[in-house]
């Protein structure tokens, strides 16, 4: 992915449709004294979860192709990326550096994990979803590198588990049960799914290389790329994949809820089986309902696919749409600041003689400046200050009222520019003008020389963004009006009120503070909190507990199977050898004693 078109709203469509799909996948247990860590129905609704990143992924390649951007068709896109994109990371100065055939494959890779590897998310062979897994982690975690897109990638590598099984996890925790003993020869079944596994690998690999051109240049030592179809053809590939892609996701989704009934079949007792038998039946009405309206954003993609859908799932989408519990998706479509990254600086004054910056703390402004690290954090403000550079201040109406308030001096708005009090020129007196003025920025060549410390980046001046205006100026209180931003009286509310006064209480806490601490503060805090919780379920002796292993032949079978379960056994294992130690001592006593008789 790369930095173009918005990905603020995407952002929070995903969280919004994937907190709904948590209450799904994790909802309350109905009968806490019976509840099990395992559910017959959970692979069902987690489903779910698999076919949202599906629906995310293979849109967000798709789009980047289907909105004609230049810059995508002639896989220049990351050349501009790493400079134009909301914000950067100091990392993306350096791949901003790499050389140009590098980016251009980059870019190809880019496609083929997000159209090609998506399709092996519904696999039925599991190390072929392991390899899909592995594909998009490593994608969001480059992206996480250079980029500051706050939670989105560490949300989708989230998502992305969904294509794990228990005894992968396992095999990272150590407590994997299954034993990889090879045979020889292997089994048929075996041989067919590495034989299906292998020629999967190969047609990914041709395709890549017909579809991308893709060939070494011996020469120059390097890797040449070039897309090797035509819009027309892409189109076309696309208005036969889409609804065939719909049929594969209820072929799958079909094979979960089968196998979930399955599951159920086999639950110990009469009633227990019926309770299992209605849970299943609720969550997989919910399942196949969620599945159904998320085709109508789907293929939005293709809007002759779109149109071929049954007219009841328009409506049941139409009912639901407003909630956004399923959203269409597309992830920078097109390429912005081709020609420079167009960059907002505001200045301030008190004669309208002598200007001085106001610095923000994220976005770019001083060029000798490093691009900071602020993810997961989201700082709006300056997001929103990138958006409002692509157009005329008139399409941003919420600049003027942000101008506004920074003459006035208000100090809610003012810590959004700088919480450190110290790095705002105008902390002691808010300033009598303010304009605003629009650069082209770039990133500075590894090649330039310069005297000094190193800028991060080079500007230049464009045009006026915002004219001079002042508290009372005529043209700024016609835009107040113009978009209704003018005061208004506030709705009076009770001053004791117990949530207004929390959230006062709490902002007054963590004001000082900037977003990124806060949030790893909390993080911090969390992780110690679950690692005291894993110290304090270790024995006392040190040791790992050990691992349960079953019963064998002849033993009693263990119902509980827990840690106080294994203390019970070392127990009674104890205490049968120190009978048998007894029984000895006594076989030994009563033969002297026999002897002395005697």
């Amino acid at each position: 992915a790369a930095g173009g078109d918005s990905c603020v709203p995407h952002r929070d469509s995903l969280l919004l449709e994937a907190g709904f799909l948590a209450v799904l996948v994790a909802p309350l247990h109905l009968l806490k004294w019976r509840s099990t860590a395992w559910r017959p129905h959970d692979s069902v609704t987690f489903w779910l979860v698999r076919w949202l990143l599906f629906r995310l992924m293979f849109a967000s390649g798709v789009v980047k192709l289907t909105s004609r951007c230049p810059t995508w068709w002639g896989l220049t896109a990351l050349t501009y990326h790493y400079e134009t994109q909301c914000i950067p990371t100091p990392a993306a100065w350096f791949a901003h550096q790499l050389p140009v055939w590098f980016q251009k494959f980059s870019v190809v890779a880019t496609y083929i994990i997000e159209i090609a590897i998506p399709l092996l998310f519904f696999a039925p062979i599991r190390r072929l979803r392991l390899f899909a897994f592995y594909s998009q982690v490593l994608l969001q975690v480059l992206i996480i590198l250079t980029g500051n897109y706050n939670f989105f990638n560490v949300l989708t590598i989230v998502l992305a588990f969904s294509l794990l099984d228990e005894e992968h996890v396992g095999h990272w925790l150590g407590r994997s049960k299954r034993r990889h003993a090879s045979t020889w020869p292997p089994s048929l079944r075996s041989f067919l799914s590495t034989l299906l596994e292998l020629s999967t690998y190969v047609l990914l690999l041709y395709w890549s290389v017909q579809s991308f051109g893709l060939e070494i240049n011996w020469e120059k030592r390097l890797l040449d790329s070039k897309v090797a179809f035509t819009y027309h053809e892409f189109k076309m590939w696309l208005q036969a994949v889409t609804l065939p892609l719909v049929g594969l996701g209820f072929l799958s989704l079909s094979w979960e809820i089968l196998s979930a009934l399955y599951r159920c079949a086999c639950v110990r007792g009469c009633f227990w089986k019926l309770w299992a038998t209605l849970q299943w039946a609720v969550f997989t009405t919910a399942t196949v309902g969620m599945f159904a309206i998320s085709l109508v954003p789907f293929t939005y993609i293709d809007r002759e696919s779109n149109d071929k859908l049954w007219p009841g799932i328009h409506q049941m989408f139409s009912a639901v749409e407003r909630f956004q519990v399923v959203n269409s998706y597309g992830l920078f479509r097109r390429m912005t600041g081709v020609g420079g990254r167009p960059e907002v600086v505001l200045e301030g004054s008190y004669d309208k003689q002598s200007w001085t910056e106001i610095e923000f703390m994220y976005k770019p402004g001083n060029v000798s400046v490093a691009p900071p690290v602020v993810a997961p954090h989201q700082p709006r403000l300056d997001w929103q200050m990138w958006f409002a550079a692509l157009d005329h201040h008139s399409s941003s109406p919420w600049f003027t009222s942000f101008v506004y308030r920074l003459l006035q001096g208000k100090e809610d708005v003012i810590r959004l520019v700088q919480v450190d009090e110290s790095r705002y020129p105008f902390s002691a007196r808010p300033p009598v003008y303010i304009r605003a003025r629009l650069y082209k920025y770039w990133f500075t060549s590894s090649a330039e020389g310069s005297q000094g410390p190193a800028p991060w980046w080079r500007r230049q001046h464009f045009q006026e963004f915002f004219p001079t205006v002042s508290l009372g100026d005529p043209a700024l209180e016609s835009l107040l009006s113009q978009h209704g931003l003018k005061d208004k009286l506030s709705p009076l509310r009770p001053v004791d009120a117990l949530l207004p006064w929390l959230l006062r209480s709490l902002r007054q806490l963590v004001c000082p503070f900037s977003g990124p601490t806060v949030l790893w503060s909390l993080y911090l805090v969390a992780a110690t909190v679950c690692l005291l919780r894993a110290l304090g379920r270790w024995p006392r002796g040190g040791a790992p507990p050990a691992r349960h292993k079953g019963p064998r032949r002849g033993e009693p079978t263990d119902r509980g199977g827990g840690e106080k379960n294994g203390q019970v056994r070392r127990k009674e294992a104890k205490e049968a050898e120190e009978k048998g130690e007894g029984r000895a001592r006594g076989v030994a006593d009563g033969h002297g004693g026999t002897k002395k008789k005697k």
